[in-house]
């Protein structure tokens, strides 16, 4: 990597980006973390918009066969969305050492493998959609559903992964409010083409995909018109769009364990999902419905995952290690505040809220049974992120991703084969996700514990 700096004495900093090197560490993380949070969520909006509209006005079965698809889906993205976290993390490490010529070249890096990633992502997921689901054991009265949509799904890939990267990149130099603003616009037209497909037009699961797709296309648009706007070394000029070996391989060593770490923890999640197949249709409804509302609690705090990522990024970019530290402590208090206040509120409103997404009384206590063991303790998955989300920012991936993987993915696999077996139940089956959180966390501490002592020259 080039260690050129800017010629600049100052860098200057538009309205809609914060400053992470200077100030109050409390006031800046919850102005960058809040619209980030509200930006999960209307992403995340997207999804329940599909599920709500097809459990009530298609049926259990469509409402099954899109639930279904979202540990697939993740699966087969969550390598190159990795990616998009290294390209975060590198962009963050240049905006604050200065180096606009890499902070350049980063982010059309960037942007290009976003494309090529996309492409190819559209064409596994087109052609494998369903022998994939087949390998899951998705019951029959599901699986025509289920393969429609996620194809669909898939063909828009490349916009998706386009957006991901464009806002990843937003986040590294501060700005988590605009893309809020590009969300809020295609989550109101994903509402209303999904009532338009679905209602008017009679579309099914294939509607809601399609509706997804489009609104994407919108934040896509958006946030790329974004950055060719920009005035600072992040400006997209489609002219220079190429692969910088070096930085590729930079954005890969931080993100391709990140991604790695979602596409094991997604294959996990995969075979607790092939479980709950197991008990039917019914029972894969009101998961669904219960996954979808345990996702706007996980959003909140996955926000403070990527707040503290990226304050560490700038921080370590600039030199300044103590607030690196200082950024992660109060990550950890944010991300227990939302999680435990967030969690409990969904646990006393547990019923009325899966009822939103289903009328059947059995699918709405399958959700309860999800939820109550979930949501009791959901904060701790949190702090698992927050502690990782420092250790990637400062550029430290692969042992958090080995821990990660110990900790969650070999234990619930674990678990699936051997006591879940033996105890062949939901709440059983469900009881590997806290479990697995407090056993990550130890691991988490102990790396961190372990990097904080070879590196105690400088922290």
């Amino acid at each position: 990597m080039s260690n050129a700096k800017t010629t600049r004495p100052t860098r200057q900093f538009r309205s809609t980006n914060i400053d992470m090197c200077s100030g109050s560490l409390p006031k800046k993380m919850l102005l960058f973390a809040l619209p980030l949070i509200l930006s999960s969520v209307l992403q995340l909006l997207f999804n329940a918009a599909d599920l709500i509209v097809v459990g009530r006005y298609v049926g259990d079965e469509a409402l099954a066969a899109v639930g279904s698809t979202g540990a697939l889906i993740n699966l087969l993205t969550n390598l190159f969305i990795g990616l998009s976290v290294g390209a975060n993390v590198l962009v963050a490490r240049f905006t604050g050492a200065r180096r606009d010529k890499d902070v350049e070249e980063t982010v059309h890096t960037a942007i290009l493998t976003s494309v090529i990633s996309g492409a190819f992502l559209a064409l596994v997921g087109f052609l494998f959609a369903r022998p994939l689901l087949q390998l899951m054991d998705t019951p029959a009265d599901v699986l025509t559903g289920a393969a429609h949509y996620m194809r669909v799904y898939f063909l828009g890939m490349p916009i998706m992964m386009l957006y991901n990267f464009g806002s990843a990149i937003l986040r590294a130099i501060g700005d988590t409010r605009r893309p809020l603003y590009y969300l809020s616009i295609a989550g109101c037209v994903n509402v209303a083409l999904n009532l338009m497909f679905v209602l008017v037009f009679g579309m099914g699961v294939e509607g809601v995909a399609y509706a997804t797709v489009i609104s994407q296309l919108i934040s896509a648009v958006l946030v790329v018109n974004n950055l060719a706007h920009q005035n600072n070394a992040c400006r997209l000029s489609y002219s220079k769009l190429r692969i910088h070996a070096k930085k590729l391989a930079a954005i890969a060593r931080i993100g391709l364990p990140a991604g790695l770490q979602g596409c094991i923890f997604s294959l996990s999640n995969v075979l607790i999902q092939s479980s709950i197949n197991s008990f039917g249709k019914l029972a894969m409804s009101g998961n669904s419905a219960g996954v979808n509302i345990e996702g706007f609690i996980y959003v909140s705090m996955n926000a403070w995952h990527h707040t503290t990522l990226s304050f560490a990024g700038q921080n370590y970019g600039a030199g300044q290690y103590d607030r690196i530290r200082k950024a992660l402590r109060w990550g950890l208090l944010f991300v227990f505040l939302f999680g435990a206040g967030l969690g409990g509120t969904a646990l006393l409103l547990k019923s009325r809220l899966i009822s939103i997404y289903t009328k059947d009384a059995e699918a709405i206590a399958y959700g309860c049974v999800r939820m109550s063991v979930i949501c009791v303790c959901y904060f701790t998955c949190g702090i698992m992120d927050v502690i990782v989300g420092a250790l990637r920012g400062i550029g430290f991936s692969l042992l958090p991703t080995l821990t990660s993987l110990i900790g969650v993915c070999g234990f619930r696999i674990t678990w699936i084969y051997t006591y879940f077996r033996a105890h062949h139940t939901l709440r059983v089956l469900y009881m590997s996700y806290p479990i697995s959180w407090c056993i990550t966390i130890v691991l988490h501490c102990i790396v961190y514990l372990w990097w904080l002592h070879k590196n105690r020259d400088r922290f």
